[in-house]
Formats: C-alpha cells, structure tokens, sequence
C-alpha cells in the first residue's frame, strides 16, 4: 500500500472515531437521561477525539504541502497572526500572548492550544530567536478582557495545563510543583487576549512590581 493511500486511510479513521463518539450525545435527543456531570465528561471526550483527528489530519496537511517538484515534507507551517505571538519581555523573561481566552476544561487538557503554542515556540526560533531554559520556573498567565465576554472563572475548569504541558521538556526539565510555579491572574480589559509570561523564580517580585507599574523594563 502506497503512503498516499494509507494516509488517506488514516484520515477516514480519524474522523469516524470521532463521529462515533458523538453516540452518547445523540441518545440524549431521543429522551436519553445524563447528569451535569456526566454530561460534561462526555462532551470533552467528544472534543478530545475531534482534537486528536485534527491535529493528525493538520500534520497530514504539512506533509503533503506542495513544494518543489511536487508534495514536499515541510516540518512546520508558520501559526496564523491570529494565533498569537512570542517575544522577549525585556531580556530575561518569555511572552507568550494568545488572542483568545482559555479555554474551558474540566476532564481533559486542550490538546488544540498545546499544538498552537508548541507551534509559536517553532517559529520563534526558526526566526533566528533563543529560546530559554529555566530549572525553576514562574509561570504567570494573565487572561485579559470584559467581564462579559468571560464563561467559565473558576481556575480549576480552565486549560490552563495545556500550557504547562507545551513547555515541559523544552523551557523547563518538568512541571512538577519543584520546577514550575503558576499564577493565574485577570485583568479588565476591553479586547481579549492571554499573556503568558516565563520567568526565573528568583524575579517573581520584579515581575510583578514591573507588572504593578512600580518600575518599567526600559
């Protein structure tokens, strides 16, 4: 079997896999009784299978991006601007800043937003930019934006792992409570977007005093 084939093989399981998880959803509409809770587990067990068939197939995407002389196998595809972007805050923390808010989670990390930050992260350095490494880090994200366009405060039902996640391995050795820190704050704001900041745990007061407006990086 040629790879075309078997690719195109994989794209059909991919998607069937996830539309036969959609079952336990559809047995709701013809008078199917769930809790809450049950509810919530099933819809993110949904979404977690229609992330992995999507992530797969974007990969399959890449690989059969046309380039010279035909399909070429390019390792990436530079993130939309619409995604976010990273840079150097001063010169010794990392931003991360994503034009949306976290995403609801309870059950089940977004593996979507891991994609898209690992994905940013890559284009950053393909641009010629260092990227740190920190054996104890402060992870700061500050989700901006009105009251009214926010659906979910409580922390724990936030993806906010998704980033952890994305990071371990390759700006931090882990993110066990001894390597990583987090702080998730808010901030009012009239657009929505979420910094992510990466520190040295030693300059968690300068950041926030710099955050705090006590003093700038200039």
């Amino acid at each position: 079997m040629d790879a075309l084939k078997k690719d195109m093989i994989r794209i059909q399981e991919l998607t069937g896999t996830a539309y036969t998880k959609t079952g336990a959803l559809l047995a709701l509409g013809d008078g199917g009784q769930m809790s809450p809770q049950a509810l919530q587990r099933s819809l993110e067990t949904t979404l977690l299978n229609f992330e992995k068939a999507t992530l797969e197939l974007r990969q399959l995407c890449e690989q059969y991006s046309p380039g010279v002389g035909g399909y070429g196998r390019r390792p990436i595809l530079p993130p939309l601007e619409v995604a976010g972007k990273v840079e150097w805050l001063g010169s010794d923390w990392l931003r991360i800043t994503l034009n949306t808010l976290l995403p609801h989670c309870r059950y089940a990390s977004p593996l979507w937003l891991t994609d898209t930050i690992v994905r940013l992260l890559d284009d950053f350095q393909t641009r010629g930019n260092r990227l740190p490494f920190f054996r104890q880090a402060l992870l700061v994200i500050d989700e901006y934006g009105p009251i009214q366009n926010r659906h979910i405060f409580d922390q724990d039902n936030k993806g906010w792992k998704a980033v952890s996640n994305a990071i371990k391995g390759r700006l931090i050795p882990d993110d066990d409570q001894f390597s990583l820190g987090v702080a998730l704050i808010a901030t009012p704001a009239s657009e929505c977007r979420c910094q992510i900041s990466l520190l040295n745990m030693a300059d968690a007061a300068d950041f926030f005093a710099v955050r705090n407006g006590d003093y700038s990086l200039d």
